[in-house]
């Protein structure tokens, strides 16, 4: 009977204590490591499938470099919950993304080991080149690694970055992890390129085998070298790195660890700027996550030896699931519409549009800045794109809104998920500021609707204008109310009142209108659904003004140059003295925690929009609500 072996991921609260043992050692880490990243994600929940595929690499890498000296950069972040659990947050992991736990991508200020914030794809190389040239002006002896994977690869900055790389010649080393998936499936060229690569295996080892022969011949050797180059284009798309000016390495079995390990020491001692091509599997040594990855990217608590069961769909629609049937419905109706995502089919209620319109179904790949300027030279040509897209990484197009659609005034409509507050993804991944930024566009219309039925008649409504045009919504359900099959225009620029009462008004734009009638029943305040952000229901603002004493704004975006700050601009205007109340986020970066949570932080919930509202009056908590009314005096 053999003795079991002890657990040497116990004995691991540092990569210190990991480059303490011997490499024969390494892949019993590697196992205990995965085992470990399986029970844990099963309790809490949490990103899956990636850190699964890179467990290996994660051991090697800290293995061999000198870490937190030498720099590690993690491409977005779903794949580093193992090198969260190697570099001293072990006995935190089952916190993560959970109110005050661990965040779930990398955080400067949570680790010495998280060498750079990240939510957001491919800015990995860019930010390792940075890190490289700086240690060099420096003259500090430090290496920049930056791990990106293949889907993030389809973004232009990571190729910004190699093409400035290339012609510098920094001391750095790209890793890329190809596991031919990011969220969705990768699509384009460049993923079609990778394969080509990993069939060239065969051509690789017939080279070594015929260089072998042919240097017996020097006349041979000659000419074949020279062949070689050509023909090396022709089967091995790797020139296309070394092109760019990287050393290219690869490609490897990504779960082989021993080959890593020796292939990383290899590029250690090697100056310049080097490329790793690693082959692994999304989901590696779970599987159900290997046969699913797409299931299995992230996942609430399950039982590990069920796997993850499908829940029962919740009684009221999603936001996105609302979007997704306005689309195939509106599609049936008009054969020039055409949905557009950059890689988030899944998330933005995509799929069953791509299976029954899939040539009107576009899928650019991580790559938003072009998602937008297809849109717009689409609608030159009178096609009417639909951009689907989360409200966070519309961020990253804004330049092409601007350009490319509003100046030229083109009828683009961007369906805008994950608006406002998104929960436990974190600051990277909440929508908080894309009011603000939308209502400067001149030729915008921005809607904001304040429950699912609105939501489909805003889309409607945006799609017939015929200039650029946003319905924004947030994550989750909306408030229950019935959709309507029939569509429906709403009136450009005009609110509707939901509640008339005396002296306060609450003018709450999109989700928040339901908490804002809540706290209306308190303070007998009058409650309108403005439903446009830009443009604003003047009329129904200057009406207002004459018969209440306080106008209070609610919106689930930041305060901050806001749709209130469009209320109060207005009213600025019109010299109106009235008192106003602008509620809405924080001017920081909330921390993760659930919607709720952070909708109670911000103090825009019922309780919330109730106490605000009498602190403003200067009103004592335990003073009863009917005390309002005397304390607000006619201007």
């Amino acid at each position: 009977m053999t003795e079991k072996q002890p657990n040497l991921l116990k004995s691991i609260q540092l990569p210190k204590d990991l480059r303490r043992l011997n490499e024969s050692q390494l892949p019993q880490v590697a196992n205990e490591l995965r085992e470990f990243l399986i029970q844990s994600v099963s309790n809490s929940g949490g990103h899956f499938g990636s850190g699964l595929g890179t467990v290996e690499l994660t051991v090697a890498l800290h293995y061999v470099y000198n870490t937190p000296h030498d720099r590690i950069v993690w491409d977005v972040g779903h794949q580093a919950y193992p090198h969260k659990i190697l570099t001293g947050r072990k006995n935190q992991i089952e916190t993560i993304k959970k109110k005050e736990g661990l965040t779930p991508f990398p955080k400067r200020c949570e680790s010495e080991y998280d060498t750079f914030g990240v939510g957001h794809s491919s800015t990995s190389i860019g930010a390792a080149l940075g890190m490289a040239l700086a240690s060099k002006q420096l003259g500090v002896e430090r290496k920049s690694i930056a791990v990106i994977g293949d889907g993030a690869m389809t973004a232009g900055m990571a190729f910004e970055a190699l093409n400035h790389g290339g012609e510098i010649e920094p001391d750095m080393l790209v890793v890329l992890n190809e596991n031919e998936m990011s969220i969705s499936p990768n699509v384009g060229a460049f993923a079609r390129m990778l394969i080509k690569i990993v069939s060239g295996r065969f051509y690789n080892k017939m080279r070594e085998k015929s260089k072998r022969i042919m240097k017996r011949d020097s006349w041979l050797w000659k000419f074949m070298s020279r062949w070689e180059e050509h023909t090396k284009g022709m089967l091995i798309p790797s020139t296309l790195f070394e092109e760019l000016g990287f050393l290219y390495f690869g490609p490897i079995d990504g779960h082989d660890i021993n080959q890593l390990v020796r292939t990383l020491q290899t590029i250690k001692e090697t100056k310049g700027p080097k490329f790793l091509h690693i082959i692994t599997k999304k989901g590696k040594g779970y599987k159900p996550a290997e046969a699913d990855p797409i299931k299995y990217h992230a996942v609430s608590p399950f039982d590990p030896k069920v796997g993850v069961v499908s829940s029962k769909k919740p009684s009221l629609p999603t936001y996105t699931q609302v979007f997704g049937q306005w689309l195939c419905d509106m599609a049936r109706d008009d054969n020039k519409l055409v949905g557009i995502t950059p890689a988030m089919r899944e998330g933005s209620g995509l799929v069953e549009f791509s299976k029954l319109f899939p040539k009107r179904y576009y899928d650019v790949g991580i790559a938003e800045q072009h998602a937008v300027t297809l849109a717009a030279g689409m609608a030159c040509e009178g096609v009417k794109p639909v951009v689907a897209i989360y409200s966070s990484f519309l961020q990253r197009a804004y330049d092409q809104l601007i350009h490319d659609v509003a100046i030229q005034n083109l009828g683009v409509l961007f369906a805008i998920d994950r608006g406002g507050v998104v929960g436990p993804d974190g600051a990277t991944h909440a929508g908080n500021m894309d009011l603000s930024f939308l209502r400067c566009v001149p030729n915008m219309t921005v809607m904001a609707p304040s429950n699912e039925n609105e939501c489909r008649q805003m889309l409607y409504t945006g799609y017939t204008l015929g200039t650029p045009a946003a319905v924004r919504y947030p994550r989750g359900t909306g408030a229950g109310v019935a959709i309507q099959p029939q569509m429906k225009t709403i009136q450009i620029g005009k609110a509707e009142i939901v509640r008339k009462g005396s002296k306060i008004a609450i003018l709450a734009f999109g989700s928040p209108l339901e908490d804002a009638k809540i706290a209306a029943e308190t303070l007998d305040a009058t409650v309108i659904n403005m439903r446009f952000v830009k443009p604003l229901d003047e009329d129904i603002i200057k009406k207002i003004q004459y018969n209440h004493q306080l106008i209070v704004t609610i919106e689930d975006n930041v305060v901050k140059g806001g749709a209130g700050s469009g209320v109060n601009e207005y009213l600025n205007h019109i010299q109106s003295n009235i008192k106003v109340l602008n509620l809405g986020l924080p001017d920081c970066y909330q921390e993760h925690g659930s919607r709720e949570d952070l909708l109670a932080e911000a103090g825009i919930d019922s309780k919330g929009i109730l106490n605000q509202v009498k602190r403003f009056l200067k009103i004592k908590p335990n003073q009863s609500a009917g005390q309002v009314v005397p304390i607000l005096k006619k201007t």
